[in-house]
């Protein structure tokens, strides 16, 4: 089951069931539903045994995060234990798929026996727990969450990258005795990794910071594992997230306001994505073959266009599903999108598109990277210290999507976008007072910076949308009129 319209329409009937429950009950649901959800909307993989080992992955993943992010001296507690038992028991009581038949279970595939299953949890578990021992005494906080942190970045860049994909997707079919002939990346399409991994090192470097709450590990693995956001996000903050948490017991069960604001929004992220979005999939959207299929200039225009609309009406639909089905929930996700295509410079685009993993990258990357260079006792002029900031951020958001050269490219395409702009309004301060004491020459100049935002936007999403840097440089050619 993918994140389809069937598996909304599961989310809304468990919802449903999840607000006749006890008030008190509501938190170990929402635990109970993280662990279950990582199965079953995980997608059906090749190689035997891996749509079952991936989800406890990102299980034993999550307990890891909380155990090296509780705060100094916090004991483990009789409900950290329960969560532990709770998330396991999910774990094992849907391993027992395996004794079902094909047209009765929940799980992708035939999970592993239980004997091999148990063995590789408590061999994990004992491997971490070691790592952890030898890094508890050091003293710098860092230090500490460094191994784990190592590893969550290890497995994103073996992810994102296909040739380091391609041979872990080839060992593991060796291993599991199928053909490695046809090992893909595809083979290791790890359910919602990229934001759990987000996710985690977010609390993994507040913890060092000294601002990240203590948190049990019922909440910490409802945060991490919260079922609207696991597959699209947006990337929520633990901090944020377990004030209403804590709420959800206080709430009242039948809240005619909260289920009209969250159907709203429901209703909007499926008109969105599955009406608007899917529409322009079918034909009007550049990729890669119908770049090469083009008549002219203005045809290909007409697909990019399509391209950043679908592009926007897809993610920003997922969005408002996953927004409106945690209001239904009791929990308020952060907005991920305020009308980005109308802004009318490259950083206000910015700060409107995907704002959950762009304030993360400002947070986590810009940041603590821009303070860093500007400790140095022979630091940089600032207009290089920003540079090396834009750079560094929007790279990071670039590989995100995929260690590749052209998502590499088009990080380095919104960097150079970021970094022009800062130059220019820096310079161009006492000018646009100026302008503002003419309306009209003010009104002309805001449209034309709205298209010249626009443009730029729209023509990095063909380092986005093609699968390699040659069709790309073709593709930009022939929108400007060359190479016919």
């Amino acid at each position: 089951m993918s994140f389809d319209l069937s598996a909304i329409a599961v989310f809304a009937a468990a919802i449903g069931a999840y607000w006749l429950l006890p008030a008190r009950t509501r938190g170990w649901a929402l635990l109970i539903g993280g662990g279950a959800t990582l199965f079953l909307l995980q997608p059906r993989l090749p190689i035997r045994f891996a749509d079952f080992v991936l989800p406890t992955g990102a299980v034993m993943l999550t307990v890891a995060g909380w155990w090296w992010t509780r705060a100094p001296n916090q004991p483990a507690t009789r409900q950290d234990v329960l969560a532990v038992a709770i998330l396991a028991g999910t774990v094992l009581l849907l391993a027992l798929n395996r004794y079902l038949p094909g047209s009765a279970r929940l799980t992708p595939s035939r999970p592993p026996d239980m004997l091999t299953l148990v063995i590789g949890i408590g061999a994990s578990t004992l491997a971490l727990y070691g790592v952890w021992l030898l890094t508890r005494r050091m003293v710098s906080p860092m230090a500490r969450i460094r191994p784990l942190l190592l590893l969550i970045v290890a497995l994103f860049a073996l992810l994102k990258t296909e040739v380091l994909a391609i041979a872990v997707a080839g060992a593991w079919r060796g291993l599991a005795g199928q053909d490695v002939t046809i090992a893909s990346a595809l083979d290791l399409n790890w359910l919602g990794f990229s934001y759990l991994a987000f996710r985690i090192i977010h609390t993994l470097i507040d913890r060092t910071s000294g601002i990240l709450p203590s948190l049990s590990l019922h909440a910490y693995a409802a945060y991490a594992l919260f079922p609207p956001s696991l597959v699209a996000g947006p990337i929520d903050r633990a901090d944020r997230f377990v004030k209403d948490f804590d709420a959800l017991p206080m709430l009242a069960r039948f809240d005619a306001d909260r289920f009209a604001r969250g159907g709203a929004r429901i209703a909007m992220g499926i008109f969105k994505k599955f009406v608007i979005a899917d529409t322009l999939s079918f034909g009007l959207s550049l990729n890669a073959v119908n770049v090469d299929q083009a008549v002219g200039t203005g045809a290909l225009w007409l697909l990019l266009y399509g391209y950043a609309l679908r592009l926007f009406f897809d993610f920003s639909g997922y969005s408002d599903i996953a927004i409106g089905l945690g209001i239904w929930l009791g929990v308020k996700l952060p907005e991920n999108f305020d009308r980005p295509y109308l802004r009318t410079t490259i950083t206000a685009f910015w700060q409107s598109w995907h704002k959950s993993l762009g304030d993360w990258a400002r947070f986590y990357v810009f940041s603590p990277l821009t303070r860093a260079i500007l400790r140095r006792e022979r630091k940089p002029s600032s207009a290089v210290i920003v540079g090396i900031g834009h750079l560094a951020t929007m790279l990071t958001i670039g590989l995100w999507h995929g260690v590749t050269v052209n998502f590499a490219i088009w990080g380095l395409w919104q960097a150079a976008g970021l970094y022009a702009h800062k130059r220019w309004s820096d310079s161009t301060r006492r000018w646009y007072r100026k302008l503002s004491e003419t309306p009209g020459r003010k009104r002309a100049w805001t449209l034309f910076a709205w298209a010249i935002t626009f443009h730029y936007v729209a023509l990095g999403w063909v380092w986005f949308a093609l699968p390699d840097v040659g069709q790309s440089i073709r593709a930009l050619g022939r929108l400007l009129g060359i190479g016919w």
